[in-house]
């Protein structure tokens, strides 16, 4: 089966887009998940970067693994916990690190039951819904049915404590009127839009009548927008959240490819957040792979998102086949492009000093991380490339790390990694797709982020995920490790495990 037909099948974190199946970027499949964000314990900024479900101060790894297999039923799904820890997350069960958490809906007191199909874990965010200093992690299964309607879709959320998450106090939300095949829970975010800023708001999307968004707080699920509207009608949505403005509330991004467009271009509607909750202001080039934080330590986030290609007028590189990253510099309008203007800053592997080349279904962008990796006080990019060859293996896949500075993104500094890197387990395989998912995340609270990478279809579709350490002079490939979905007490086998990280 090709890449890009896995993808449509699967489409993991967003609504599928199987008429655009030859995009490698198409659907979030296996490719790509949407990315929120969760609170401090105790805090009261709208968007901050750790994901905490213990409150011991240490980030923990939420992985969906939505094509895993529970009690014989394919597909049925579950979610895996890594607790970070002074020495990091573990990777085996049987290793003295962090503690790991397998939970599906087969584990006693979730919600619901495992069926062949559901999808549990396609989608996964993390934040602090109930203000009790604890994150909680949010899960989507939009395959669920509800009653008689198949894929009405649910979501479920598994509330922290000083234990980690539990199971004696869950949610379970759907929609108000369920619809067939409108997959609710298809992507979730988790963030201080708006009122009470000692608890976040969640946002959940599905498809009912094309794509819709949703908040969710304290009971009450609000529709607050269809991005269709804003002229540009999304589908393979992505969500990332940044306080783009500084005001205090988190803001929204959602994005991805409009068949207005004959899926060539790559669209985000930017809402802010206020008093008032969510606000529609405008649309900005490119989507897909999108990831948000400071870049240029301004105080301000960034937004990072990426294409698939230069075919957008606003890219200054029209050859950049291999796809291209482009960057809106947050500010007191928002996130706009360089010198305010509409464009963003662009970016690709033809950009001098970026390592590599850009080359036809590289995917170079397809996902995206943002976090400070060498503790310079300045938010760093990874950038996930799966279709990438590696030594001539088609599709292999690779990750390459941009720097942070005062003077926002550049390439000085970067880092290039595949499997057949020195240092880093395994080898570079055809179709790996390593690097399909990325996220840049301190699980050890040294003030460095490590980078979490994975291969859905290493192991002929089994997944494995790698943990690169970091230093004060970026990336580490020496001291690099790797594990699959069963190192985490789960079935591995097809699970496609990698596909879906929290981040």
């Amino acid at each position: 089966m090709s890449i890009s037909a896995r993808k449509a099948r699967r489409s993991a974190a967003t609504s599928a887009v199987a008429a655009a199946s030859f995009l490698l970027l198409a659907g979030a499949g296996i490719l790509a998940a949407p990315s929120a964000y969760a609170g401090v314990p105790g805090g009261t900024s709208a968007v901050d970067r750790n994901s905490d479900f213990n409150g011991d101060g240490y980030t923990d790894v939420l992985t969906g693994v939505p094509d895993g297999t529970v009690d014989g039923k394919e597909g049925a799904g579950y979610v895996t916990v890594q607790y970070g820890a002074p020495n990091g997350i573990g990777t085996d069960t049987t290793v003295p690190r962090g503690k790991v958490q397998l939970v599906s809906q087969s584990t006693k007191g979730v919600p619901g039951t495992s069926e062949t199909g559901d999808r549990f874990g396609q989608a996964v965010a993390s934040g602090d819904l109930d203000g009790d200093g604890y994150d909680d992690a949010v899960v989507g299964t939009p395959g669920e049915d509800e009653g008689t309607v198949e894929d009405a879709g649910r979501v479920t959320v598994l509330y922290g404590s000083k234990e980690g998450l539990g199971v004696e106090r869950t949610a379970t939300v759907a929609a108000t009127k369920p619809a067939q095949g409108a997959r609710f829970g298809l992507a979730v975010a988790a963030a201080r839009f708006t009122g009470d800023i000692d608890a976040d708001q969640m946002v959940v999307l599905d498809q009912k009548t094309g794509l819709n968004v949703y908040t969710y707080h304290a009971g009450v699920l609000r529709q607050v927008g269809t991005p269709q509207s804003t002229g540009h009608r999304l589908q393979a949505a992505y969500l990332t959240t940044g306080d783009y403005d500084r005001n205090g509330f988190a803001d929204l991004v959602v994005s991805g490819y409009s068949p207005d467009d004959d899926y060539s271009k790559g669209w985000s509607a930017y809402y802010a957040g206020g008093t008032q909750g969510l606000d529609y202001r405008r649309d900005l080039h490119g989507g897909l792979g999108t990831a948000s934080g400071d870049i240029n330590g301004d105080g301000y986030d960034d937004l990072v998102v990426g294409q698939l290609s230069g075919v957008d007028e606003t890219v200054t590189d029209p050859n950049a086949s291999g796809g291209v990253v482009g960057v809106y510099y947050g500010g007191h309008d928002g996130p706009a492009g360089t010198g305010g203007s509409a464009a963003p800053q662009w970016w690709s592997q033809n950009s001098p000093g970026v390592p590599g080349a850009g080359e036809p279904h590289d995917s170079w962008g397809n996902d995206l991380s943002v976090a400070d990796v060498d503790g310079d006080g300045y938010a760093d990019v990874a950038v996930g490339a799966p279709g990438e060859d590696a030594d001539g293996e088609a599709g292999a896949g690779a990750v390459s790390l941009m720097r942070g500075a005062q003077t926002g993104l550049t390439a000085t500094g970067a880092q290039y990694f595949d499997q057949n890197t020195p240092g880093i387990p395994g080898t570079a395989e055809a179709g790996d797709e390593w690097g399909a998912q990325v996220r840049l995340v301190d699980t050890d609270g040294d003030g460095r982020a490590e980078l979490v990478a994975g291969a859905p279809e290493e192991n002929a579709g089994d997944g494995a995920v790698w943990l690169l350490p970091a230093s004060g002079k970026g990336l580490l490939a020496d001291g690099s490790r790797s594990y699959g979905a069963a190192a985490l007490g789960g079935n591995a086998h097809g699970a496609h495990f990698g596909s879906v990280i929290d981040e």
